[in-house]
């Protein structure tokens, strides 16, 4: 009687398609700890600071920008020019009568002489004798805030009763401010595209060198029959990893940094330097906003970096298994 033919054994036969997964699960594709992923989650760190900093120094112009706003926006100023044949003392003190009895004024304050001279010492400087200049006399005409001020009709009264007072509602100020805004987003945007695509070059180049540096385990996978979905969600896991390192120190060091400006402007509001950066650029506090806008932004470099590794992956894998063994 001849013996049976022999069966091949389980062990003997690849694993399936279903299973793939299962087989390879505890076995990382890519080493989690290597050169290159070290050097990636410092070039994350960095793209990720310098993308915070744009954020945060472009929210701090906004909100000191909506403050110049709102400060110009409610004052007005009335320059009483000096004519010959005139008293300037008491057309400074009509006009300021005027604007004060009109419809939606909360104040108007008249500055004395000295006051008006004060003014120009930042152009002219100190210590000159400014009583020989014919220096305008100026009152800050301060709205209420409550009722809508007719700023047509108060320059029309004005003129009719002090031909040398001029109305300046600062609106060419406040345009400019406007364009300023418009400026600093702007450049945020376009300083925040190119960093994003210097990080994307950067992951695009390290998810290329990594599928290069594990072509035998990727060929292997193919062999048992493993999708190509599963070898990139192992390579968007790995860059994720990065991404999440990478943007957890970079947004961290941006926080840390606007919080030191934050104290050192506290220290420095004590001197004139120190006022004029904060009127200019205000207190350098973000806030909870701004802490929350920085910690967002790091979260979605690294949810895009781990796209990115995933969309490169699926897009060369093709032309990986064709190539040349």
């Amino acid at each position: 009687m001849s013996d049976p033919l022999p069966t091949a054994s389980p062990a003997s036969t690849p694993p399936q398609a279903e299973d793939n997964e299962d087989v390879w699960s505890d076995t990382p594709l890519v080493p989690p700890e290597s050169v290159a992923g070290r050097a990636l989650a410092i070039v994350i760190a960095i793209m990720t600071f310098l993308a915070a900093l744009t954020a945060g120094f472009a929210l701090a112009l906004t909100d000191a920008s909506q403050q110049w706003r709102g400060a110009v926006g409610l004052e007005m100023t009335i320059q009483v020019m000096p004519r010959t044949g005139r008293d300037i003392e008491a057309d400074a003190a009509k006009a300021a009568e005027i604007a004060a009895s009109f419809p939606g004024v909360g104040e108007a304050r008249a500055f004395s002489r000295a006051q008006s001279e004060e003014l120009l010492t930042p152009w002219l400087g100190a210590g000159l004798d400014l009583s020989q200049l014919p220096a305008p006399r100026m009152i800050v005409v301060r709205r209420d805030g409550n009722g809508r001020l007719d700023e047509i009709a108060l320059r029309a009264t004005l003129d009719a009763a002090l031909p040398n007072a001029v109305l300046d509602n600062h609106g060419a100020w406040m345009q400019r401010l406007d364009d300023m805004a418009r400026v600093v987003v702007g450049a945020a945007i376009g300083i925040f595209a190119l960093v994003l695509t210097a990080m994307g070059l950067a992951v695009g180049f390290a998810t290329r060198g990594a599928m290069a540096g594990n072509r035998e385990i990727i060929e292997a996978l193919h062999y048992v029959g493993a999708a190509d979905g599963f070898i990139a969600r192992q390579f968007q896991l790995h860059f994720l990893a990065l991404g999440l390192r990478g943007g957890a120190i970079g947004g961290g060091a941006a926080i840390a940094l606007f919080v030191a400006l934050r104290l050192l402007s506290r220290r420095w509001a004590t001197s004139a330097s120190g006022e004029q950066a904060e009127a200019l650029f205000g207190s350098f506090a973000l806030g909870w906003g701004g802490i929350a806008t920085i910690a967002a932004l790091s979260v979605g470099v690294a949810l895009l970096t781990g796209f990115m590794s995933r969309q490169i992956v699926y897009r060369s894998l093709g032309d990986f298994s064709r190539r040349p063994k």
